[in-house]
């Protein structure tokens, strides 16, 4: 097995993009919802709307570019091809940070960060709050492989990403993540206490307390009806990537406009965005991300991580002693208190209760994630 890191570039082919564009145009739409809002799921008219700008006016060699502005490669391990961009600090005495995307995100997620957390001086920070910073594409996401057989879930992730730490030259490293990149974090958590000194998560997965159901606070009332509502109206896309994901991958692989709609309702659903996903963000900025799925036909091999890790061995609530941090945005889909999160991460280090944010909180409030990032590790240099 070859331990060499080669350079890579994201670089769509011509006929790629021309196969994109009859694709979109060919589209055999469906017939318009009966509602006026998003509760039968994303919107024709919004849909197509999207994917007109998409074949006609995206421009995917200026945001290619966009996309290639930090140092990237990919490195074999174990026999799977990981892509990575790997950013490091003019400073030293930088903090090694690996960050770790979820569905339906992808490294497009952290652009906006990296810049300040590598070099905190030239974006108004402090030179002693400086990282180097990894973010690793899962496997079967962007241009990292494809797992061809089972056996990548959450826990496998985590050793992956321990190994390319090591691989880098990181004895000592701090881990962060949201989604499935939240339970990845944890994992590292328990599974590299020799080399993980923390961890930080913007969705750290915590069961309520049984105890406090009589006495609930607001935050946690509003968690339980968060709950409800995420089993109830919001988790259908779960339920099918669990169980038959090769099932749901041959429409979105062979058709843009599904896989943009199934990619695209969530960022609506999931951020603060009162109502509209381009209220936060760009529909470049969400088609960047769609790309990340689309050009590497990532649907089916994206989705079985949720039918590895929901049907494997790994223990999703079990205690962590890893010091750890959590910054609870008021848009996520599960939050937690601090007396429910005490329970399970027994060296809780940093915990803070946002006023503005969703579930994409690198993309979406990007100075409080550095803030929420740079106040948890502090304590750790």
């Amino acid at each position: 097995m070859s331990d060499a890191i080669q350079p890579f570039r994201i670089e769509a082919t011509d006929a790629e993009l021309e196969d994109l564009k009859r694709r979109l145009a060919a589209t055999r739409w469906p017939d318009k919802e009966t509602v006026s809002d998003w509760s039968q799921g994303i919107p024709l008219a919004y849909v197509q709307d999207v994917c007109e700008y998409w074949g006609n006016e995206y421009d995917w060699r200026a945001r290619e570019a966009h996309l290639n502005q930090f140092a990237q490669f990919k490195t074999e391990i174990d026999g799977l091809g990981i892509h990575f961009v790997h950013v490091k600090s003019p400073e030293p005495d930088a903090l090694p940070l690996i960050m770790t995307h979820g569905w339906p995100g992808s490294i497009v997620e952290f652009h906006k960060v990296i810049g300040p957390l590598t070099d905190p001086v030239a974006h108004g920070g402090d030179a002693a709050d400086a990282f180097h910073v990894v973010c690793p594409s899962l496997p079967g996401y962007g241009f990292s492989d494809k797992p061809t057989a089972e056996g990548y879930g959450v826990e496998k992730i985590a050793d992956t990403w321990a190994a390319l730490m090591a691989r880098l030259g990181y004895d000592r490293y701090v881990a962060q993540g949201g989604d499935w990149g939240s339970m990845v974090t944890n994992q590292i958590g328990l599974r590299d206490t020799e080399h993980c000194a923390a961890i930080h998560m913007n969705m750290p997965i915590v069961a309520p307390d049984p105890e406090t159901l009589n006495d609930l606070t607001p935050l946690e009332q509003g968690a339980l009806a968060g709950i409800q509502h995420y089993e109830q109206k919001d988790s259908g896309y779960s339920k099918q990537q669990s169980t038959r994901p090769q099932t749901l991958g041959y429409g979105l692989v062979d058709s843009p406009s599904g896989q943009a709609a199934w990619v695209i309702e969530k960022f609506w659903s999931w951020m603060d965005c009162e109502g509209h996903p381009e209220n936060v963000l760009t529909r470049d900025e969400l088609l960047d991300n769609v790309m990340m799925y689309w050009l590497p036909g990532a649907a089916a091999s994206s989705a079985r991580l949720y039918w590895q890790s929901f049907g494997g061995s790994a223990d999703m609530m079990a205690p962590v002693e890893c010091p750890t941090g959590c910054s609870i945005f008021p848009k996520e889909i599960f939050r937690s208190s601090k007396r429910w999160a005490e329970k399970r991460f027994l060296n809780l280090i940093h915990w803070n209760e946002l006023d503005k944010g969703g579930h994409f909180a690198a993309m979406e409030v990007p100075e409080v994630f550095v803030g929420e990032v740079r106040d948890c590790f502090r304590s750790m240099r």
